[in-house]
């Protein structure tokens, strides 16, 4: 099977059971920049319950669909539930993770089917999650794809903590709940990662272990051997996905840095807004609207964020971090992202980033990588 491209995808997506997505070279394509430019203008409105764990709302949209795939009318299942069905992809539209679990809770007894989640994953979207699922989609590798999702991943849900590591040969996903959740969500939300990723791999992708946090249901693990392409354990203290490293590097067909960067920016506003008291997501943001300038200095993000510089050096400290720490991490993981544009040169490439000249980029990214811009992108 090739490699998935952007042009292959048709939007939504749904995957069927035993195809791929028919190839729509030109409406796939134009529907994709139509879809990612529409993002910018999307109306906000926020769920204010900000002090509980959230989940985005516009993952109802997939579990109507599957109620309806399987027969079922939705609007009577989410009217038990006290929830309306969400008719846009607003992520600052949100469910309390209570909300979700309500809402499987019915959909399970209304069903009689105990993999309900499992089901769910089929009807998920790359929109669903807003500009976190076209910047996924436009990653480079999968090591990326599970980069950028451990950073963005309060946009999909504040009840879980997502963090990855890499030992030796081996890249490790661990899922820490911060709240109760329900089994359903874990699964939904794990059968949708592992085909989201073997659609953008163009083949199979089978971990080497999955740890879920959900007991087993009583009708065994077979339908998790199908979603997940590995038997999980259950009953574990966390959630767990490792898979090889040799596999998570390779190159995507369908990757595409400059949408990618376009929906990281976009990503960043949204956890900035999502959180306001999140003095490290607005810092971020604040410091990729502010970079091109040539002017990000601390006194100048302290005023865009109505602080003193006190005031922020203070908060950010709190958080185990500091003004100069997050401008070099930004610096550092936007320099990748331009440097996979072979369009912009190194010179410009320094601009956009803020450097006064060239040779002050290539000294800090010596710094960050070992080696020189250029020989980096070659």
């Amino acid at each position: 099977m090739r490699g998935f491209r952007f042009w292959d995808l048709p939007f939504p997506c749904r995957e069927p059971e035993n195809r791929a997505c028919p190839p729509r070279p030109i409406v796939g394509h134009l529907r994709l920049i139509l879809a990612t430019l529409s993002l910018v203008v999307m109306s906000t409105t926020v769920l204010h319950s900000s002090s509980m764990p959230s989940v985005i709302a516009g993952y109802t949209g997939a579990i109507a669909r599957a109620l309806e795939s399987g027969g079922v009318a939705s609007e009577p299942v989410f009217a038990r539930a006290g929830i309306a069905t969400a008719d846009r992809n607003d992520p600052l539209e949100r469910l309390t993770s209570e909300q979700v679990t309500r809402l499987f809770m019915v959909c399970v007894e209304t069903t009689g089917d105990p993999y309900f989640g499992l089901s769910v994953a089929r009807y998920i979207h790359a929109s669903n999650i807003h500009a976190l699922g076209y910047a996924l989609m436009a990653s480079r590798t999968l090591w990326e794809f599970c980069l950028r999702l451990e950073r963005y991943f309060a946009i999909v849900s504040q009840a879980a903590v997502l963090r990855v590591e890499r030992v030796q040969d081996r890249v490790i996903l661990h899922f820490n709940r911060r709240t109760n959740l329900c089994g359903e969500t874990e699964d939904a939300f794990l059968a949708f990662m592992f085909r989201f990723m073997r659609l953008l791999l163009g083949k199979p992708l089978a971990p080497g272990r999955v740890c879920l946090m959900r007991a087993c249901p009583a009708g065994g693990p077979q339908p998790y051997l199908e979603a997940f392409g590995a038997l999980p354990a259950f009953g574990c203290a966390e959630g767990m996905v490792e898979f090889d490293a040799a596999i998570v590097d390779e190159l995507l067909a369908g990757s595409c840095p400059d949408l990618a960067q376009f929906n990281d920016r976009i990503a960043n506003e949204c956890l900035a807004k999502l959180n306001r008291t999140d003095i490290v997501a607005r810092t971020r943001a604040a410091i990729v609207e502010q970079l091109s300038s040539g002017h990000c200095t601390r006194a100048r993000i302290a005023r865009e964020l109505g602080l003193s510089q006190t005031a922020l050096q203070l908060r950010l400290s709190d958080r185990g971090t500091s003004f100069h720490e997050l401008l070099d991490e930004t610096r550092s993981e936007l320099a990748l992202g331009y440097l996979q544009q072979n369009e912009l040169s190194i010179t410009e490439i320094a601009f956009l980033l803020g450097f006064t000249d060239a040779s002050n980029f290539t000294r800090a990214f010596k710094r960050w990588k070992g080696k020189t811009p250029s020989a980096y992108r070659h």
